[in-house]
Parts: structure tokens; sequence; C-alpha cells
């Protein structure tokens, strides 16, 4: 009876001679000097962290327990979360669609204007949020808005490469049978391209609301208000409960984004099939 293979499982062809098996075993020792010299780079040192468990329990015990009594207090910076990520993706769509059709090279003949909207592209993505942030702050001063500023503009790079990517994957059928009759280009678009990438996009949209979601809780250490913020403040003034209790609201509110986001990407998957 023939099981099932998984998506996953190594499909590719394994070494049939010495000299394969030899090239095998010389890759992997590569890999296990790369390692090494990394760890030697990064400083990893467990007899280090051993020692210094006794000052995480320390910390773990100061926070114990958690201030229930801010929870009222918390209830307006967790909305201001949740709006930064909601703006923050929405932003981001906007400039992302246009860009993820010049990102195509199945929809872009011009190479050059490929090459340089997926370049930018790059560049955009490859700036952290935090550092996007403090340039916001400087900009515009404290507050959501830097925030909401800061993801949106690495979600657009974000967003653009995995619209474009989506796009790239699509059955150039009906767009050849569009061209054939005539269609401008913004009819292959609407009625050739969208139909099979709608439901792709919508889920990874609903993925980068819940990683800015997270991406939000931290860019209010930074002075982009929020939960961060509170979150900050508590442990600059050494209230060490008050930090417990940030970190549950967040955690909390983490959780149920991750849940329902996965529902809805997983009705969203599961219809564009039928």
């Amino acid at each position: 009876m023939n099981t099932p293979s998984s998506p996953y499982a190594w499909t590719g062809p394994l070494p049939e001679s010495r000299r394969g098996w030899f090239n095998l075993l010389i890759g992997l020792c590569v890999v296990g000097w790369a390692l090494q010299w990394s760890a030697g780079g990064a400083q990893l040192s467990w007899s280090e962290l051993a020692a210094g468990l006794p000052q995480i329990l320390d910390f773990l015990g100061r926070t114990m327990p958690p201030d229930t009594n801010i929870l009222s207090r918390l209830v307006a910076p967790a909305l201001e979360t949740i709006q930064i990520a909601v703006w923050g993706t929405l932003l981001a769509v906007l400039p992302a669609i246009p860009l993820s059709f010049l990102a195509a090279r199945n929809l872009q003949s011009r190479r050059w204007v490929y090459q340089c909207t997926r370049q930018a592209l790059n560049v955009v993505r490859s700036i952290n949020e935090l550092i996007l942030a403090l340039v916001f702050v400087s900009a515009v001063g404290l507050g959501p808005f830097p925030g909401v500023l800061a993801l949106a503009l690495h979600g657009a790079g974000m967003l653009g490469k995995f619209f474009a990517d989506a796009i790239e994957e699509i059955d150039q059928g009906p767009l050849e049978a569009l061209r054939a009759t005539g269609a401008r280009p913004l009819q292959v678009i609407v009625f050739g391209v969208l139909p099979q990438v709608v439901t792709a996009w919508i889920a990874v949209v609903l993925y980068r609301f819940e990683v800015n979601l997270r991406s939000a809780t931290v860019l209010g250490m930074v002075g982009a208000g929020g939960l961060g913020f509170e979150l900050v403040s508590s442990l600059k003034l050494f209230r060490y409960q008050e930090t417990a209790t940030c970190i549950i609201v967040i955690t909390v509110m983490v959780i149920v984004a991750d849940l329902l986001s996965s529902q809805l990407r997983h009705r969203i998957q599961h219809s564009g099939r039928h």
C-alpha cells in the first residue's frame, strides 16, 4: 500500500558513486566548519548562560505576581497597538499592488523597469522597522504615527515582493487568450491576473497584519506608542510587576491574532480551491 509522501520530503537525487558520497562528506565538513566559525563570532557561551540563570530567576521572581490593577490603563495602549498594525498593513498594501505588477517578470516587458522595481523593493524591505521608526520619530515626533509609517514602508517592500512572486507563478493561458482577443494591459490584469492571485494575496496580507501586530509592540520601545511604550516605561521605573502584566497582555493579543488570522487564511485558501 502506497502512502502519500510529505510535501517536504526529499525528492532530489542521492549520491550513487563513491565520488558523490565523498563530495557530500566534504560539503558537510564545510557546513560544520562554517557553524563553528560563526559560533565563535557570535560568542556563543552556554557556560555564561548557565552562570546567569540565577539573575534570570531573580528577575522573574520580581515580576510575580503581575499587577492586574493596571489592566484598565492598558486598554487604550492595546487598542492603539491594533490600530498601528491595521493602518501599517493597509498603507503597505496600497503601494505594494501597483509595484507588484512592475516587479513581475511575466507582466513587465521592460527589463530595466523590472530590475529597478525589484531592487527598490529589496532595499525597502532590508531596512528593519526599528530603524525606520527611529527615522520617522525624529521627523514627526513621538506617538503612533511614526510606527504606522515604519510598518507601512517596510511592509510595502515585503508585500510587493510576495505579490510579484505570486503573479509570476500564475497560469499564462488566460493571459495569452485575453491578449489574443485584443485586450488592453489593464483588462489582462483585471480579468486574467487578479482572479488567480487574489486568494494568495489576501492570505499574505492577513499574515502580514499578524506580523505587524507583533512589530507594533516592539516599535513602542522607541517611542512609537502602543503597549511597547508602556512596557519600556515600566522597565525604566523598575516596576517589574507592571512589566509582567504588559508582557501577558501582549502575548494574549498575539495569540488571539494568530488564531483568527490562521482561521481566516485557512478558510480563504480552502474556498479558493473550490
